[in-house]
């Protein structure tokens, strides 16, 4: 018998409410629609006109193809993971147990990684990834004026902007100037898979979220497994249900990513023992997708509940035992097929704790923690930066950032992915930061290494509001470059003649000889039978 079916109406929030409960409660329409799956869509209807996901342009595989196939999983630990109970530091034991004399761990119960850093003895299964030269960490890693509210710190996190409020995040940034055309011309991956707080703004651009996002691993599971994100066997036999039916199937068919999520997920299996557990569970469809040829760039996961206020002993050592074994057996996944040296394993979380304890067996909301990296691309383990002084605090009581959380992304994007730092500074908001030594190295198919005179090299440059192409010809030979709108349309020529071998600086607008308006555009190079493509914007 069908029921009938109505949509409630939504409580109004209370001005007393938490504010633990403002990242659930904060949406915007394209949060709404992400949520049910229609970002991305090969077809759908925005504003009464029809929209048709047609294939990429040529122009857009040749920028993607810049780049190398390293792959990114950030690992939120949601809520703000105490640091000095996650890499505890042995060297000043005495006023880390004075300041923790409920909730530290005895001596005796920890693994020492170094002389003066160690972790709890439950967290063991990094224990092996330490040694084979898995494992860095990054410590006091936060930023100046650290703000204690969840749902601001996160919006600190993803836009990279710690003052103003930024509606845009630094991957979102990044992928609109990848894929500048990504309604109409959307690539044939999802640029990023998120699972779990689908509200965040990590990859939010201008107009577009650039991520295929779900709330929890069940759901991506469903998706991989059917090819279609809603069930349209299981229906009630009544007017009602065939309008739901139509309603599924309609939505189903605007989910270009479900039948090549479903094809990776099925062309591959787990190889690992992995726990039934909240991060173990998503990051085993993770590592199912990547080894299916998947070829997303980025991933979130998200671990949930390390606003320890309370029963912080159990909770923690919960939540890092997931953490452990959940990263242990996905590389050991990865292996078995020899990717694990393309992925790189990143935490992240809003905020640590108070240095001392509170009087409810837990912390409270505090500064600079450690983040976590994984990966044989990090060529040996090790510590990197200088550990928060434990009797030093701010006026919070809080400890004092030692690293800037973006000098880990600048140097990722850069390191890793091998982006240009012009484009660096323009995904962190014209902002330069710090380069850490995290032992990345990157491979790149187009070199932009002008130190070396002996390979072609090319990259924009931005000065004084003008832009510019900067060339080094290792030979001299005849060159022909091409500028794009970003629909590939052609708008002219910048060069059709032959270099000197040396260092060449093009002024865009000057070559162009009409008028350029402001915004994006590509270029693309012909040199010596090969070609070179990327995204460029006209100030």
């Amino acid at each position: 018998m069908c029921k009938n079916h109505h949509i409630p109406k939504q409580e109004t929030s209370k001005g007393e409410k938490h504010i633990h409960d403002q990242e659930h409660s904060t949406w915007n329409r394209r949060s709404f629609i992400q949520a049910l799956g229609l970002v991305g869509a090969g077809s759908m209807t925005l504003g009464h006109a029809a929209i048709t996901a047609t294939k990429p342009s040529p122009l857009s595989v040749a920028l993607s193809e810049v780049n190398n196939d390293n792959i990114l999983v950030i690992v939120r630990l949601k809520g703000g993971n105490d640091g000095l109970n996650t890499i505890v530091p042995v060297y000043d034991y005495a006023t880390y147990a004075n300041l923790r004399p409920t909730i530290r761990y005895d001596q005796n119960d920890l693994l020492n990684l170094d002389t003066n850093f160690a972790i709890p003895n439950f967290m063991n299964s990094l224990e092996s990834m330490w040694g084979d030269g898995q494992m860095k960490v990054v410590h006091g890693v936060g930023y100046p004026e650290q703000n204690l509210s969840h749902f601001r710190s996160s919006e600190i996190w993803a836009s990279t902007d710690e003052v103003n409020s930024e509606p845009t995040g630094w991957w979102g940034r990044y992928f609109e100037d990848l894929y500048p055309d990504y309604l109409v011309n959307p690539p044939e991956d999802p640029p990023a898979i998120q699972i779990g707080s689908i509200g965040n703004l990590v990859f939010e651009g201008n107009n577009n979220n650039y991520s295929f996002a779900v709330a929890n691993p069940d759901q991506l599971a469903a998706v991989a497994e059917n090819g279609t994100l809603h069930d349209v066997l299981d229906v009630p036999d009544c007017v009602y249900g065939d309008k739901l039916l139509f309603m599924r199937s309609t939505a189903n068919t605007t989910f270009i990513y479900s039948q090549v999520l479903h094809d990776a997920y099925l062309s591959s299996t787990n190889d690992a023992p992995y726990e039934d557990a909240e991060l173990s569970n998503q990051l085993a469809i993770v590592a199912r997708m990547i080894k299916g040829g998947l070829g997303t760039k980025v991933y979130m996961v998200t671990l949930n509940g390390f606003d320890t206020h309370a029963n912080q002993i159990e909770d923690h050592r919960t939540l890092m035992e997931d953490l452990s074994k959940s990263i242990k057996n996905f590389y050991t996944d990865l292996g078995t097929t020899g990717m694990d040296d393309k992925v790189l394993t990143m935490t992240i979380s809003e905020f640590g704790r108070r240095p001392y304890e509170n009087g409810s067996n837990g912390t409270d909301h505090g500064a600079a923690s450690p983040v976590l990296l994984f990966g044989s691309g990090l060529q040996g383990s090790g510590f990197v930066g200088d550990h928060p002084d434990l009797t030093q605090w701010d006026n919070d009581d809080n400890l004092i950032p030692t690293s800037d959380f973006r000098d880990i992304y600048s140097t990722v994007l850069t390191d890793w992915f091998c982006l240009d730092p012009s484009v660096v500074d323009l995904i962190l908001l014209n902002q330069t930061f710090n380069s850490l030594d995290l032992g990345l190295s990157c491979e790149v198919l187009s070199n932009t290494d002008f130190s070396n005179t002996t390979r072609f090299a090319h990259v924009p440059v931005y000065q004084n509001n003008r832009t510019y192409i900067k060339i080094n010809m290792p030979y001299t030979g005849h060159v022909d470059i091409k500028l794009y709108d970003i629909m590939g349309r052609e708008i002219g020529t910048l060069v059709n003649e032959v270099l000197f071998m040396g260092k060449h600086k093009i002024d865009v607008r000057e070559r162009i000889k009409s008028r350029l308006a402001y915004g994006q555009y590509v270029y693309r190079i012909a040199s010596g039978g090969e070609f070179y493509s990327k995204s460029i914007l006209i100030k």
